[in-house]
């Protein structure tokens, strides 16, 4: 056996072992303890975005990957939900800003149930913050300048993608992608009027910090019918 085979051969046997070595863990027993942090009342913004903020900051300077990467939970008429990774592209007083294509699932929910869900999670920081609240698109001039602050690829991905709609194959998307290419070889690509952002603005954002022993800390910002944020603490 040559030596490129023989290190193979190991790879194999240690990677079906540690595979054994799982299947005998019981999945209900997997459990991590939380040390890094406490968070309390005193020390929290008045505003929820501003407090966002704030931690939004600190998840980039510890350096977690794609700190602005979020589930967005939506629901059609019926109640039935869904769930999707996507990435947070604007935050202000307003709310949290996301793109995608008009004609999507999620966008199709949308139209259906203008609200939805956020939740963002930083594993480094044993933090998670939950986002609720109503959605609107933003106007076409917001949508219009991210469009075009996006590198020349992702602009013509907007336009080859029927997002969320049944294809034949792959190389659909390729061909229609090169055939794009060759189109706006010499010009810029407009935004596609079937593409752009919606605005999902909050009414209760929650921020979790996680504790040892399961007594996690939990305070949420809740906006009464006056537009009043009031904090409360949550119990694990």
């Amino acid at each position: 056996m040559d030596a490129d085979l023989f290190c193979m051969y190991v790879s194999f046997h240690n990677f079906a072992f540690i595979l054994r070595i799982m299947k005998n863990q019981s999945i209900a027993a997997l459990r991590k303890d939380y040390r890094n942090a406490e968070l309390h009342e005193t020390d929290m913004a008045s505003d929820p975005v501003q407090q966002f903020d704030i931690w939004f900051q600190q998840a980039m300077v510890a350096q977690v990957p794609e700190p602005n990467a979020m589930t967005l939970a939506t629901a059609d008429a019926s109640g039935r939900p869904s769930a999707r990774m996507v990435l947070l592209k604007g935050l202000d007083s307003s709310g949290f800003t996301f793109f995608t294509n008009y004609n999507s699932h999620k966008a199709s929910d949308l139209t259906e149930n203008p609200q939805a869900a956020l939740v963002f999670y930083w594993h480094e920081l044993e933090r998670q913050v939950r986002v609720e609240g109503k959605v609107k698109r933003l106007k076409s001039k917001d949508s219009d300048e991210y469009y075009n602050s996006r590198p020349l690829d992702s602009r013509l991905g907007a336009w080859a993608s029927p997002q969320s709609q049944t294809i034949a194959g792959r190389d659909i998307l390729e061909q229609q992608f090169d055939n794009l290419k060759l189109l706006y070889a010499n010009q810029s690509p407009p935004r596609p009027d079937f593409w752009g952002g919606y605005c999902i603005v909050p009414d209760t954002i929650e921020f979790w910090q996680g504790r040892t022993s399961r007594m996690h800390d939990r305070i949420q910002y809740k906006k009464n019918s006056r537009g009043v944020w009031k904090i409360s603490r949550l119990a694990p």
